[in-house]
């Protein structure tokens, strides 16, 4: 089976800007961009992102999971870059438009339509280090996915970084490129050092985020992850489960969580972690390695409230239960 996100529709939606204004949406081929070796996304990475989902429900039809919420934060992340500020609606339309378009080939669940609209700024000027740029490209590309663990379920290890930052603080919650790639180093030395997934960065001892996810900490009926604020990404499947813990019963505990709390919490027998986001919806946390000591969360295993509030909100996701938030957008 292929890679997660490397197999593209052959058609994608695409608008510029161009004089102050963005030009209507079309339809063109996903390998028929054409960019200037002088852009100013490849030289100043004014480059920014989104991920949702549709899904196929049983009686046929194709619904995409908080699309509205994804444009906004697409809208907030190209203000942050000092991109063109993007036309919320024409970025709907373009969504709709190609998964209208696609519409059959959205898969079954535990499969989904993996969405990834993404805004570049493309002003060919190098000299521009210091200015934004005045013409960009919007595109709405489609990757059908099948089940992110179609291997089984396997508890991630986390080094624990408490001297790094994923990014630059004023701009964690940007989703660009950039942050991304600014975490890909220590990511690595993680990997070969001690075999870990993926590197939680808690700088000064503030557990944040970690490459790609947000952290969420569980213990008995409390599930406790840093209170927003501009240093991390907002994630959009983080405040889905957010809603479904607090709405079932259990306290949300929005604030500071430092990595000694976190250590002390996470041995005890009943503890769990997780990392939420679009692709693994809420994928559990097993072990946290710091200072080259590994720590077991909990029993090391997908826990109780992990897997429920995972299937909880895949329910919502495929339909199997009603959407009482209006996280839905219908399509087809």
């Amino acid at each position: 089976m292929a890679a997660f996100g490397t197999v593209f529709m052959p058609k994608m939606s695409l608008a510029t800007y161009q004089n102050e204004q963005w030009l209507s949406a079309g339809l063109v081929d996903s390998e028929s961009i054409q960019l200037h070796p002088g852009a100013h996304v490849l030289h100043y990475a004014s480059t920014c992102f989104e991920g949702l989902k549709a899904f196929r429900h049983g009686d046929g039809s194709v619904n995409i999971f908080r699309m509205q919420q994804n444009i906004r934060r697409m809208a907030q992340s190209s203000r942050l870059l000092a991109l063109p500020e993007v036309d919320e609606a024409l970025l709907e339309q373009m969504i709709l438009q190609v998964v209208e378009a696609f519409s059959e080939q959205v898969p079954s669940p535990p499969g989904s339509m993996y969405i990834r609209p993404t805004h570049i700024g493309t002003e060919p000027a190098i000299g521009k280090a210091a200015h934004p740029t005045h013409s960009s490209m919007l595109y709405v590309l489609l990757s059908p996915v099948g089940d992110y663990f179609s291997g089984g379920i396997k508890p991630l290890k986390l080094q624990i970084e408490e001297q790094g930052s994923r990014c630059a603080a004023h701009m964690g919650m940007a989703k660009g490129g950039g942050n991304y790639a600014s975490a890909l180093g220590p990511i690595l030395r993680a990997r070969e050092q001690y075999q870990a997934d993926q590197v939680l960065f808690c700088p000064g001892g503030d557990v944040q985020e970690t490459g790609a996810a947000n952290f969420l900490l569980i213990d008995g009926d409390e599930i406790i992850t840093k209170d927003l604020d501009s240093s991390f990404l907002h994630g959009i499947t983080r405040d889905s489960i957010l809603t479904l813990a607090g709405d079932s019963g259990m306290t949300v505990s929005e604030r500071e969580l430092s990595v000694d709390e976190l250590i002390e919490r996470a041995q005890k027998p009943e503890c769990e972690a997780a990392l939420s986001g679009t692709a693994a919806v809420l994928t559990p946390v097993g072990s946290l390695v710091r200072d080259g000591q590994l720590i077991t969360v909990g029993n090391g295993q997908d826990g109780p409230t992990t897997k429920r509030l995972r299937e909880q909100l895949n329910a919502i996701q495929w339909g199997q239960q009603p959407d009482d938030y209006g996280w839905l957008t219908h399509v087809s």
